[in-house]
């Protein structure tokens, strides 16, 4: 937009500088020349035969003007080009006559030529046009790309300086948005004052976001650590008060159920900041498919690439794959055998690992899937599936961006839902 703005101003400024400046001056150079060819032809007219010679040769070396008979022999071409060429011969035969012959080659000889006559013989006016031509032609085309570049440079230029705290700010935006509060300060002191204003503003939000997202972290691992203790208690005396065994049973099942709901949210209440170290992926994932080979209801088969290590906090990133495996074993399991096959995979890519930990089962509707991440979601078939808190995919998700990578959910072309990890690799040593 600022290259046709530019393009269109310059334009607009060539057709004005053409309309009053250059047609004018076409029309005087046409009125000068025309006084030459009067001027000549009287001082000719009454010069004697030695005095003509002598002006002849004068005019054509100080003046650069020749007076040449004229044949009948002669061929010429009339004179043609731009609008501003055509203009000075419009007024040169206005000024010597309508019949009067303006060309710019005679008998292969190019320059300004105006037939004339003089005491009724016919004669060739000649003179350089160059010196009476205006700036025109290629001369304004190199005018018009260097105004234009500086102006495109100049643009540039100040399009950067307006677009840097733009970048800025949608960088910041962007940290926000992942969480990560303290990297996403402004400069308070630039010169604009608009700018500095939005800066200031941006980061005052974000320290209250942050401070925010600290109280709510703090108030999560507060409940849940005060609620422990309570369960606790009541494990104790469901323990030693209950007689019936099947009463007892059940109320152990829900004092673990709610005690497993309190560890989700600690482990969703957990500072962002994580310490990331080389951890070889083979050995997290053997320890964490251990407790799943014992269960009649659950088959995971591996396929993971020797020798790989990924940047990861060793503890979170079991976390995140136990939570990914028991999901897939709730709610993954075939409706034909009642059996969740699971397949854990894992390949490397330049400088990133990723890890896919797949089930069988029906899968998730498509409307679903983006809000199977959500705090305190549970698709339809999780809610006759289990009594969770609905923050299992959320702490993955969470982690796994703390840890610097990605995550992602979808059904499999063959059925089935796959979660797709993305870990930086770790640097080979």
């Amino acid at each position: 937009m600022l290259a046709l703005l530019l393009l269109g101003s310059i334009l607009a400024w060539l057709q004005a500088l053409r309309a009053f400046e250059f047609e004018p001056r076409a029309v005087q150079t046409g009125r000068q020349i025309a006084s030459q060819v009067n001027l000549s032809r009287a001082a000719l007219i009454n010069a004697d035969a030695i005095a003509r010679l002598t002006l002849l040769k004068t005019m054509a070396q100080e003046e650069g003007l020749r007076i040449i008979p004229r044949e009948s022999t002669d061929k010429f071409v009339s004179m043609e080009g731009d609008a501003l060429t055509m203009d000075l011969a419009k007024e040169l035969r206005q000024r010597l006559g309508a019949t009067t012959i303006v060309a710019k080659q005679v008998n292969g000889s190019k320059g300004l030529w105006i037939a004339f006559e003089m005491d009724g013989d016919p004669y060739w006016f000649l003179t350089d046009l160059e010196r009476f031509s205006t700036a025109g032609g290629t001369t304004w085309i190199i005018w018009l790309c260097v105004a234009a570049g500086l102006s495109l440079m100049g643009a540039a230029l100040i399009a950067g300086l307006v677009n840097r705290p733009l970048k800025a700010l949608s960088f910041a935006a962007s940290r926000v948005r992942e969480g990560n509060f303290n990297a996403s300060r402004l400069d308070e002191t630039v010169h604009t004052s608009e700018i500095r204003e939005v800066n200031i503003g941006f980061n005052r939000m974000a320290q209250r976001l942050a401070k925010l997202d600290q109280d709510r972290a703090l108030m999560l691992a507060g409940i849940s650590h005060d609620l422990r203790t309570p369960l606790a208690r009541l494990r104790l005396e469901a323990e030693l008060s209950v007689a019936d065994l099947d009463a007892r049973a059940h109320m152990a099942a829900d004092i673990s159920q709610l005690d497993a709901i309190i560890g989700k949210f600690l482990d969703y209440a957990r500072p962002d900041m994580v310490a990331l170290t080389a951890v070889p992926l083979n050995d997290i994932v053997l320890a964490c498919v251990r407790p799943f080979q014992d269960k009649p209801d659950t088959d995971i088969r591996m396929q993971i690439e020797a020798g790989i290590q990924v940047m990861a906090e060793p503890v979170e990133l079991g976390r995140i794959l136990s939570n990914l495996l028991e999901n897939a074993r709730k709610y993954g399991k075939s409706t034909d055998s009642g059996v969740a096959q699971i397949e854990v995979s894992a390949l490397s890519r330049d400088n990133w690992v990723f890890i896919k930990v797949r089930d069988h089962g029906i899968g998730v509707a498509v409307d679903q899937i983006a809000n199977l991440t959500k705090p305190f979601y549970r698709g339809e078939a999780a809610r006759t599936a289990a009594n969770g808190a609905g923050l299992g995919l959320a702490i993955v998700e969470k982690t796994i961006h703390r840890m610097g990578g990605a995550f992602a959910l979808n059904n499999s072309t063959t059925g089935g839902l796959s979660a797709n990890i993305k870990l930086q690799r770790a640097p080979q040593s």
